[in-house]
């Protein structure tokens, strides 16, 4: 029999956010599994015919993946996986990822995914913090991980797709040939383990942040269905990693839930992803703000490319800027809705919401969901004034063996995400910088993305990340990183002209005192600037002064 170890490395129910289920169809049986809900059932309604997961290569309708998944599921439990167990994807976004995760729900495991670039020593690391059963891996991904099972305490099964098995390491395509078409779903308690979702460390070690399928349906019926509104007919794309929660919702979890399709794109360049949208006629589009900036600088975009499919763009990780938002609909036509997520959340519980744009802003609190804007001691602020964000919903942060985190990261029942936002009368919500992003120079608090965002409006500038740099008589002053675009040199005069029109623009203790040209920015691999990074590169290069 299973046991609850598993849950054991939840924090403790009286540690865990308040979770009101406010509409009316917030209403879920005992048991859940997402095998089921995202798949099963469509076939069970006779939509086996319908497609569900498109790649370049490899096509699949619902019945097929259902085979599939059985079949993996067969093989997955036959090699001594059991409920509760936990199960680590290394995968690229492939209908292998999305076959290998259903399995996993359906025999009732646990799935852990882990982005496709981390190095070995963060995956000993995961690997040491949730103990995983087995690990099904790409066979490109295999030597990372060889190195990482080096230094970790913990021997997983390693299962390789794609690659030569051995008696110790089969293969994926080896558990799947020979397993049951046929694979009854396991039935597990709506509030027990469905994922550990890894955050992407772009403010220190990662944190395990547990989701049950509950939240994941929840989810679906929240954001999804209210903001969204997908219907069969839809084909989602985008190219987040489906091992981040904001790829496994928007090209996983939502389409799947609607009977959608869902593109998918292994390996990311502008012009592949804009071929993809124009082949699978993709309806619904997720990426990263950056993504959209990368596709504004193809040449002659909307003559080149006909994406009259598209009806929705979304877009997180980062606030997107209003020229970018600006210029996208003025050569698409197409809304781009800018969304606040958190791993810890699962998905986005702040956005634009269809035809409501309030461009520069990041949008109104999801349907489900309710947001206030606090001070430190969570008592809501006048509308206006900038403060932290606090949240409650459906979902909410539960972290895996972190209850000093926990405890920062929910008080009173509430969600702190960390970020600095102000509301306005209307409602929507203005995110400013994360809480530990905040530049304080001379008195002054500053934040730097509202730089940031003034600075890409520049011609010339192609990217740009704004942080606080030790200064002897302000303590922190603003620096920025900046990418410039193509044919633009990065010399004093345009130094001066960037700060001139920052100056033009926002208050004159605003502007960046000091500007570095860079080739490129530190990101996570979901695209995010590791600004914390860029700190660490100030402060030691003032160290002595």
């Amino acid at each position: 029999m299973p046991t609850d170890e598993h849950l054991d490395h939840r924090p403790p129910r009286d540690q865990w956010p308040d979770r009101p289920y406010g509409l009316g169809n917030l209403r879920y049986d005992e048991t859940i599994n997402l095998a089921d809900m995202l798949l099963d059932r469509h076939v069970r309604a006779g939509h086996a015919d319908r497609p569900a997961v498109v790649a370049e290569s490899q096509r699949l309708t619902y019945g097929a993946l259902q085979q599939l998944v059985n079949r993996i599921g067969h093989g997955l439990r036959g090699r001594g996986v059991r409920p509760g167990d936990r199960v680590m994807c290394r995968l690229t976004n492939r209908p292998e990822f999305v076959a290998a995760w259903l399995a996993v729900q359906k025999i009732g495991a646990v799935a852990v995914s882990t982005m496709p670039m981390l190095r070995a020593r963060e995956l000993a690391y995961v690997v040491d913090d949730c103990a995983p059963r087995a690990v099904v891996t790409a066979a490109h991904l295999l030597p990372e991980l060889d190195r990482a099972l080096t230094d970790a305490a913990h021997r997983p099964l390693v299962v390789v797709a794609g690659g030569d098995g051995r008696e110790d390491r089969p293969t994926l395509e080896a558990i799947a040939t020979n397993g049951d078409e046929d694979l009854a779903a396991h039935p597990t308690p709506r509030d027990d383990l469905a994922i550990i979702a890894y955050t992407s460390g772009s403010t220190g070690t990662p944190k395990g942040a547990c989701h049950s399928p509950m939240d994941i349906v929840a989810s679906a019926d929240t954001y999804a269905r209210h903001v969204l509104a997908p219907t069969p007919g839809d084909v989602f794309g985008g190219h987040p990693t489906l091992a981040f929660t904001f790829g496994l919702g928007g090209l996983l979890v939502y389409p799947l839930y609607a009977g959608a399709a869902t593109a998918l794109l292994e390996t990311f360049t502008p012009a592949d992803l804009l071929a993809q949208v124009v082949r699978e006629r993709v309806s619904v589009l997720f990426c990263a703000a950056t993504t959209y900036k990368l596709l504004l600088q193809v040449p002659d975009l909307e003559q080149r490319y006909d994406l009259g499919s598209l009806r929705l763009c979304v877009s997180a990780g980062e606030p997107l800027p209003r020229p970018v938002y600006d210029e996208w609909v003025a050569r698409t036509g197409v809304e781009v809705l800018d969304s606040l997520g958190a791993t810890e959340m699962f998905h986005v519980f702040v956005c634009q919401q269809p035809g409501r744009v309030r461009p520069g802003a990041t949008g109104l609190v999801v349907p489900g969901y309710e947001a206030r804007i606090v001070d430190d001691r969570l008592e809501e602020v006048p509308r206006g004034t900038p403060g932290l964000l606090a949240v409650r919903g459906p979902t909410g942060c539960r972290y895996w063996r972190k209850p000093d985190r926990q405890r920062e990261y929910v008080r009173n029942g509430w969600n702190l995400p960390n970020d600095i936002c102000v509301q306005d009368e209307d409602g929507y919500f203005w995110y400013q910088c994360r809480n530990d992003d905040l530049i304080i120079s001379a008195g002054y608090n500053i934040a730097g993305p509202e730089i940031e965002a003034v600075l890409l409006e520049h011609p010339a500038v192609l990217e740009a990340a704004v942080v606080g740099s030790p200064d002897a008589l302000k303590g922190q002053v603003p620096k920025a990183f900046i990418v410039l675009k193509p044919d633009h040199v990065g010399d004093t005069d345009l130094v001066a002209e960037l700060q001139n029109h920052v100056k033009r623009q926002l208050a004159p203790y605003k502007y960046p005192r000091r500007i570095a040209f860079v080739e490129s920015l530190p990101k996570t691999e979901t695209g995010k600037i590791r600004r914390v990074e860029l700190r660490a590169r100030e402060r030691d290069a003032h160290a002595d002064s």
